[in-house]
Parts: C-alpha cells; sequence; structure tokens
C-alpha cells in the first residue's frame, strides 16, 4: 500500500507533537487522525482552555506564533494588561486572539456540545484535512506530584516554570471518563500509528491513562512507530530530560523506548546512532530538530519511510 493512502493515527502533545502533525498533515490531509492530550485542559478566568488541542490546532491552520512556539500569530495583550492593572490573575497569559477560542469552546460546552464536536467544528472552519482528536470529552487532568505538594499540571509547568523536583505523576479522572468512539475507532481502523516526540510523561502518558485507549494500542495489528523527543540526551524543548532524571530513568532513546513496550519501530536522531544498538526494534536514524517547516515534513517523510518494512 502506497503510504500516502494509508490511514494513520499520531498521538500528539503541544509544540514538539504539534510540529510533526503538521509535517503529516501536509503529506496525508484526511488520512491522518490526530489523538491530542488533554490531561493539560482547565478552567481559567471562568473560560475553558485546551493547552495542547489550541497548539495543534494553531499549527495546523497555519495560525501558530511560530517564534514563541504557543498562541497565535500577531497577538497583543491589552485583556492581560487591564486584567492585571485590576488585580486580577495573570500568571498564565491568554492573548486578546487566542481568547476568541476559549470564550466559543465555553459556551459550546456548557450549552452540552462535546469537546470532540467542538473541535471538529473549528478545525473544517480553519480548513484543517487531519481529524484533531481530543483523548477524551470528560476532565481527565495530569497532576504533579512534588516533595512538597500535589499540583495541578499548568500550575507546575507555567506557574512553576516546571521547576520542582517531580516524584510522581497522577491522573484524575472524577468523572470516569473513557477514550471517546472516535479515538478508539480511529485506532481500530488504521494502518499505522506514530506516537510524536511529544513528553512521554506528560503528554503521551496522559493520552495512554485513559480508559480504554492503552488496550486498543495493545491489540491493534496495525504497526505503532514513535519518534524520539530527545537528541543527545536532551529535549529540544521542555522538561523532558528534567523529569527522567528526576524519576531516576537514564536520559537515552533506549529508555523511551522501553518506555513504550509496544513499540514496532523508532526513529531517532543520527546523533544518538551509538544507542541505536541498544534497540531491538528497527531504528531509522535521521535529522529530527524541526526548525522549518520543510523539516517537519521531511520528519514526517521518514516515519512514512520506516513504516515501509512493515508492509506485508
Amino acid at each position: 500500500m502506497n503510504q500516502g493512502d494509508k490511514k494513520i493515527v499520531a498521538l500528539c502533545g503541544g509544540v514538539g507533537g504539534a510540529k510533526l502533525a503538521y509535517g503529516l498533515n501536509r503529506l496525508l490531509g484526511a488520512k491522518l487522525s490526530v489523538v491530542v492530550n488533554t490531561g493539560d485542559d482547565f478552567e481559567h478566568l471562568g473560560l475553558s482552555v485546551s493547552p495542547d488541542l489550541d497548539t495543534v490546532i494553531y499549527t495546523l491552520g497555519e495560525l501558530a506564533d511560530e517564534e514563541r512556539g504557543w498562541g497565535r500569530a500577531g497577538e497583543s495583550w491589552n485583556f492581560m494588561d487591564a486584567l492585571g492593572g485590576l488585580g486580577g490573575e495573570t500568571w498564565f497569559r491568554l492573548g486578546d486572539r487566542d481568547l476568541a477560542l476559549h470564550v466559543l469552546r465555553s459556551r459550546a460546552l456548557r450549552a452540552g456540545v462535546s469537546l470532540t464536536d467542538f473541535t471538529r467544528e473549528l478545525a473544517q472552519r480553519l480548513n484543517i484535512a487531519a481529524a484533531i482528536l481530543p483523548m477524551s470529552d470528560d476532565p481527565f487532568a495530569t497532576m504533579i506530584v512534588t516533595a512538597d505538594e500535589r499540583m495541578s499540571f499548568q500550575r507546575y509547568f507555567v506557574g512553576a516554570q516546571a521547576q520542582p523536583v517531580v516524584k510522581r505523576i497522577e491522573f484524575d479522572n472524577p468523572g470516569k471518563g473513557t477514550a471517546t468512539n472516535a479515538v478508539l475507532q480511529s485506532i481500530g481502523n488504521a494502518d499505522a500509528i506514530i506516537l510524536c516526540p511529544s513528553n512521554p510523561y506528560l503528554s503521551i502518558d496522559p493520552i495512554l491513562a485513559v480508559p480504554g485507549l492503552l488496550p486498543a494500542l495493545e491489540t491493534v495489528k496495525a504497526p505503532i512507530v514513535a519518534v524520539s523527543p530527545l537528541v543527545g540526551g536532551r529535549a529540544i524543548k521542555g522538561p523532558t530530560a528534567k523529569i527522567m532524571s528526576e524519576l531516576g530513568v537514564e536520559t537515552s532513546c533506549a529508555s523511551i523506548v522501553r518506555h513504550y513496550p509496544f513499540l514496532d519501530g523508532f526513529v531517532m536522531d543520527q546523533v544518538d546512532q551509538s544507542d541505536a544498538a541498544r534497540i531491538e526494534i528497527p531504528v531509522h536514524l535521521t535529522d529530527t530538530i524541526m526548525r522549518s517547516k520543510d523539516e517537519r515534513i521531511r520528519l514526517a517523510e521518514a516515519c512514512l519511510k520506516l513504516l515501509e518494512q512493515f508492509d506485508r
């Protein structure tokens, strides 16, 4: 089967994962489904905020601020300035353009629209060919346990700038939420599955923790490959290496592969070639740093190249 004809599911977090999802979307269009982490979602200033979903939407919709790596391009901050002047909370900044999405989502959810349906309509409005799928329609919060406290993801990541030492990561599922039918169907119908180079602990593990999702991956016949979030033992962006060290895990590509025991293949950077001998599944070596949109597409092509090995 031609790689462009395959139905591909990508599991994705925010910035790094969104970049690969962009490349896959350019190559595959409607053949791509992107299952996005919603463990970061929270209510702020009375609004429902979905940081990873928004990053994926903005990136694939050509609206992202490429310099900052998050939020909308051409952003302004009049609302936050006015809020701060009135003594309001400003630790988590919402741009003026970004507010439009949060207001629309909040109104839709309060009216009974599911997060999946709202996201589908938004993607269609922005002419995104891929299906963007929240991992769950129910609250499913990532919680960080430090030596001193148990805090929500955003309080750790944004409020505390990811500085506290992580002892444990937990997930709150107060409503006994599960993976959506759209997610489970996309995985069941997939010809291949790709784990984007997102933080394994903060972005991919929340997806895998949603009831129903890991069993779906473990029983699917489609090959599953992952792209390493590490280059030379370090993360390009974010606290992946820091968290691995704090949890007593070696910061190596081999550790990433062990973290995902269901993998059939692995894409890693050429600078980590010496680590490849410790990995017992097929490995594709390439440049995994995505500095430009063309490099996002090239890394997506490398993923599809690796998947060719599993064609029967």
